[in-house]
């Protein structure tokens, strides 16, 4: 089960704000390399008659060691009148505002209330593995608590939301005075998790606090992140055709509302931005582009012209 990793890597913006909020510093400032940065993630170019889109795969966390991105993007983004991403990372109101709405129980309700003793048990001892008390999630949803956590994880083991892509994208737009436009929007990311029932939720943080314990989320996730790390495409391609093969909860709700609803949902709004924008540049989730649902295949079938650039 790696698809709570998956999510955070690749699919939506990191959730562990209330946990650890680093200022976003190390990819902004990070030093010019001399040698010629290597290719990460992927690229592609959508054309429709005179206009262009290019798609770039994203990471939500990363190291400054992952910066400056090699020229062929940053000139993409150069020659961009727009950067459009899920979304806006630098506003944390309407984050905070959906985590209130969606990722809190209302009235005082807590989570030991929607969870079986051995679930709050088996949370109580991962929590005190991270140094984290109880009380500090005690009113928080199942899959809310799950996803912190493993942004935690992520974070001590040195990959930052402050170092993730779009931190970076943003920084040289914020040079080049350019517009920024969401895909998505922090409520609408956080409704998709709040609408899994109490048994789902109750799976969900399950299986990825067993992962955690043992050791197979940070694996996991460092596989992937070496995958957009050196645009190993084939390692991308057997994780997506790993996905069906697992029976869980987790990846069921990846295959079925993270990729299956959002993906046709993005390629509506890149085909309007095809239409109305001469060149306008795109950077979501990685896995977003993977597959034979990626949006480059869905854009493809369209009758859109598609290009893989690397």
């Amino acid at each position: 089960m790696k698809s709570g990793i998956v999510f955070l890597l690749s699919v939506l913006i990191g959730l562990f704000v209330p946990f650890a909020h680093a200022e976003n510093n190390a990819a902004a400032g990070a030093p010019a390399q001399a040698a010629t940065p290597p290719q990460r993630g992927m690229l592609y170019r959508i054309r429709h008659h005179n206009n262009t889109a290019y798609l770039f795969g994203t990471i939500h966390v990363g190291r400054p060691s992952f910066f400056p991105l090699e020229p062929q993007v940053t000139r993409a983004l150069t020659s961009s009148s727009k950067l459009v991403l899920e979304l806006d990372v630098r506003d944390d109101a309407p984050f905070q505002a959906a985590l209130q709405k969606h990722g809190v129980y209302a009235g005082g309700d807590t989570i030991e209330h929607h969870l079986s003793p051995d679930s709050v048990a088996q949370l109580r001892s991962t929590l005190k593995k991270f140094g984290l008390p109880f009380e500090n999630i005690r009113h928080m949803k199942p899959w809310i608590v799950a996803n912190l956590l493993i942004g935690l994880d992520l974070e001590r083991n040195g990959y930052r939301r402050s170092d993730g892509i779009e931190m970076f994208l943003l920084s040289l737009v914020d040079k080049q005075a350019k517009a920024v436009q969401e895909l998505e929007s922090a409520e609408y990311q956080m409704s998709l998790f709040d609408d899994m029932t109490d048994a789902m939720q109750e799976q969900y943080l399950r299986e990825n606090l067993a992962e955690l314990s043992d050791g197979q989320a940070l694996k996991r996730a460092q596989a992937l992140i070496d995958a957009w790390a050196n645009a190993n495409g084939k390692a991308l391609d057997d994780i997506m055709r790993e996905l069906p093969n697992e029976k869980t909860a987790s990846s069921e709700f990846m295959r079925q509302v993270l990729l299956g609803k959002r993906n046709p949902e993005m390629a509506k709004k890149i085909e309007a931005l095809l239409k109305d924008d001469k060149t306008s540049f795109v950077g979501v989730g990685l896995l977003h582009l993977v597959g034979e649902q990626g949006l480059p295949n869905l854009l493809r079938a369209r009758g859109y012209e598609v290009e893989k650039l690397y």
